[in-house]
């Protein structure tokens, strides 16, 4: 591994460190380098995985917003699987920053709508040519490659409508996943009938794409001595309040983080019920991922949502 890192990061000098970890899916090790300390994440799954993962950490930092590891390289690791190699973060639990968390990540929901809006500004000024803004503003939902939350990949095709979008593209593809492996018939009734229910929860609601995280929950935020850090992202372009339902399916967040967010993204009419739809993916994704300990879960949030 070693020799490995040396030739790809093109490093006089890599030596293991105490420091590893992992989670469900991945497993971690820390290097250092004669560049500075870096972080290798290691699964035996497909590279997209980690290609996806490298995509959404460069787009979040990108937005100068909120902090994530600096990811360095996708590569094959030995004896099959594929690596990701990023900057090491001496992280610990989320605590001290909470609140400072909410207001970065408020700030990532609106960065793009704040892009469009500047976009806007420069061409009604006369006398400016355009292009002043490096990074141009998203008007659809979606992202440029495959991003798996878990090791499920997500589909990620750009679409006009978010509402099609997640019906389609997040909900569809984890019950055809059900369906494959149980062929549970009343998740199946349930999701039919949800289907004609959804429109209605997004009537009279304007929605900017907005670049999330996308699997924001309790184990992957942290900090470290200068602030929030935000790590494992599952990132697209999609409606902000997606992204609260699974932080607060798990724990992790507390009232300080969810203050700040609000004070800088007001809740809209109707927010509880959708927080509901948006959990169903979730649940939907853990059953798809770890079995039918979610299945009530799942089929308990559609009962709610046709009733």
């Amino acid at each position: 591994m070693e020799a490995l890192l040396r030739r790809e990061l093109g490093c006089g000098s890599v030596k293991a460190t105490g420091h590893s970890g992992g989670g469900c899916i991945s497993q971690g090790q820390s290097y250092d380098t004669d560049r500075g300390r870096v972080f290798v994440k290691v699964n035996s799954k497909a590279k997209r995985m980690f290609e996806g993962e490298m995509a959404s950490l460069t787009a979040i930092l990108n937005t100068g917003t909120v902090r994530v590891p600096k990811p360095i390289k996708v590569l094959d690791a030995p004896g099959g699987g594929s690596m990701l190699v990023m900057e090491h973060v001496d992280m610990r639990y989320l605590s001290s920053y909470a609140a400072q968390l909410g207001a970065q990540l408020a700030d990532l929901h609106l960065d793009n709508k704040k892009l469009g809006e500047s976009l806007l500004k420069e061409a009604g000024t006369v006398g400016r040519g355009g292009g002043h803004t490096e990074r141009p503003f998203v008007e659809r939902f979606g992202f440029d490659v495959v991003t798996c939350c878990g090791y499920l990949p997500q589909v990620n095709d750009w679409q006009q409508d978010w509402v099609e979008f997640y019906a389609r593209q997040r909900i569809q593809p984890q019950m055809d996943m059900v369906e494959k492996g149980s062929g549970d018939r009343e998740a199946l009734q349930l999701w039919s009938a949800l289907q004609l229910k959804i429109p209605d929860l997004f009537r009279g609601l304007e929605i900017v794409p907005a670049l999330l995280h996308g699997d924001l929950w309790g184990g992957n935020v942290a900090e470290d001595s200068s602030g929030p850090v935000i790590f494992d992202p599952a990132s697209f372009y999609g409606h902000s309040e997606y992204e609260l339902a699974i932080a607060g399916m798990f724990g992790g967040f507390g009232s300080s983080f969810y203050s700040a967010y609000h004070s800088r993204v007001p809740k809209a009419p109707g927010f509880e019920k959708r927080l509901h739809l948006y959990q169903l993916f979730h649940y939907l994704n853990h059953w798809n991922h770890f079995g039918s300990g979610y299945r009530g879960s799942s089929l308990s949030i559609m009962r709610k949502l046709v009733t």
